[in-house]
């Protein structure tokens, strides 16, 4: 009889418990039992651990009594990558690997049925909870590419193994290797974090002419605002949209490494964007279960997909109600959390969102060549199916009206990228020296004290509000946008022309006040 404990990690949200992998091998009628609120990926894991450990060479005891459960039994575990840990703790207990050699490490890792390990979500979550939780001297064991991404965590001790054999074989040496020294097996080496990839965003200057979108985007990332453009098809909006990103200031590492973490807890992740803003853009036929997230086990939504990031929404009023209206809330909180019957996952969701619209069902109402062919019902029902709640809380609305031919053919490039994302990093940066945080999130008092508006402008907005009807959130979303408009100009003071374009920018679709 032999007993064998291997630490893991299961993914629940965006966090990743410690799991212990327990392995006993009995005399008595030959099974492999896997118990341990297991789905059925894991389950399956028998049939692969079985050849994996036959195709590696290794002697799978066949005429025993296989019991594996994964502890704590009312944890939820999913996927395959309690492979390499039941394999492990197989070979552990059946004497094939000395135990004090798996004491020390947490493994993670799919198996082929050969025997070579498969890259598995989260790994970049683990390391972070590793951290987080500071195990000393325990190293993480995962399969090529997870191993590269949780190794971007700093001081992350993380070993790359590509076959089982090359696990084993460096187990059974009872010593981990050197940097620089691929030890026992070929396929094991110390994962090494790779370099961030220069960002490369599409440039402003392709888009010519429209310079009050222009001016709305530059505000929307120097204060972390939301922005609805409105106007005719191929008037720019999407063009404006793809070149958002470029406009924002590098994510810092702690910024990046929850993006990222949050990318691999989907299965997304990519080495080649690490350190680059996520951009999320669903098409219009996205249910609010894929916006948001949910799912049993939970899964972060496309709103947390691009969490730092942007979340463009094209042709927005197409998008179903529940799914529009589901995005109140993560736009005030910057978090979601999704509640199922046995289980509550909160996922971060600071993003922001860049949306674009038709003014009507046809898309021409008030072109300057083309005639709208919709009615007014149908133009009220089409702009009706935006909310007021969901309106209230988008900072800059602006239109994109269509240009000439003759503009768009001769006209003079744009100002470059480069150029508007200098003035968004001082704004930004003067925001933080100010009140450590952007302007977008003031509220309450912080809002009172850091906006520093005169008396003149402050009368100004209220004449304003009380004019167009507007809510408190409404004039207190025109006071942030006030409050960036003076950062970008370099400006202590808030004042009436800051506050009156504020005022311009918070015009519903079609021009609704």
């Amino acid at each position: 009889m032999g007993l064998c404990l291997v630490r893991s990690r299961a993914l629940l949200g965006l966090e990743a418990r410690p799991v212990c992998v327990e392995v006993h091998l009995a005399n008595g009628l030959p099974s492999f039992t896997l118990v341990g609120l297991a789905d059925t990926e894991v389950k399956e894991a028998r049939e692969r651990v079985r050849s994996a450990i036959a195709n590696s060479g290794l002697d799978f005891p066949a005429n025993k009594r296989i019991t594996v459960n994964l502890a704590p039994a009312d944890l939820p575990k999913d996927s395959g990558r309690f492979d390499l840990p039941i394999a492990l703790g197989i070979l552990g207990a059946s004497g094939q690997v000395p135990l004090a050699a798996i004491d020390g490490h947490e493994f993670a890792g799919e198996l082929s049925l050969g025997g070579e390990l498969r890259p598995v979500r989260g790994a970049l979550t683990m390391s972070l909870a590793l951290r987080r939780e500071a195990v000393p001297d325990v190293s993480l064991v995962l399969p090529p590419g997870s191993a590269e991404e949780a190794a971007l965590v700093p001081d992350a001790r993380v070993y790359r193994a590509a076959h089982l054999i090359d696990v084993v074989d460096q187990l059974r040496q009872h010593g981990a290797p050197e940097e620089g020294n691929t030890g026992a097996g070929k396929g094991w080496s110390l994962a090494q974090a790779s370099a961030a990839t220069p960002a490369d965003y599409a440039d402003l200057a392709d888009v010519k002419g429209q310079a009050a979108a222009k001016r709305a985007l530059e505000i929307a990332a120097a204060g972390g605002h939301s922005l609805l453009m409105c106007g005719p098809p191929g008037s720019g909006k999407s063009m404006l949209a793809h070149r958002f990103a470029g406009l924002l200031p590098p994510l810092d590492n702690d910024e990046a490494l929850e993006a990222a973490a949050l990318a691999s807890l989907a299965g997304r992740f990519d080495l080649a964007r690490w350190g680059q803003r996520p951009t999320a853009a669903p098409h219009h036929t996205a249910s609010a279960v894929a916006l948001v997230g949910g799912g049993s086990p939970p899964r972060p939504g496309e709103i947390s997909l691009a969490h730092h990031g942007v979340l463009f929404l094209d042709e927005l009023p197409e998008f179903v109600r529940p799914a529009l209206e589901a995005l109140r809330e993560p736009l005030e909180t910057g978090r979601i959390r999704i509640s199922r019957a046995t289980v509550q996952t909160e996922f971060p969701a600071r993003f922001q969102l860049i949306a674009a619209m038709n003014p009507c069902p046809c898309g021409y109402l008030g072109h300057p060549t083309r005639a709208c062919r919709c009615s007014p019902e149908q133009v009220a029902r089409y702009q009706g199916k935006l909310s007021g709640p969901l309106l209230d809380r988008i900072d800059l609305m602006v239109d994109v009206p269509a240009l000439p031919p003759d503009h768009l053919l001769h006209g003079m490039a744009g100002e470059p990228s480069a150029c508007v994302r200098e003035r968004v990093v001082a704004a930004r940066q003067r925001a933080l020296a100010r009140q450590g945080e952007a302007n977008q999130t003031l509220s309450g008092q912080a809002l009172d004290a850091h906006v520093q508006a005169d008396a003149t402008a402050l009368k100004f907005l209220q004449n304003a509000a009380q004019r167009l009807g507007w809510s408190a959130r409404s004039t207190h979303r025109a006071l942030r946008v006030a409050r960036t408009i003076a950062d970008l100009a370099g400006q202590e003071q808030v004042g009436v022309a800051e506050v009156a374009e504020a005022v311009q920018y918070r015009r519903g679709p079609g021009g609704r006040g």
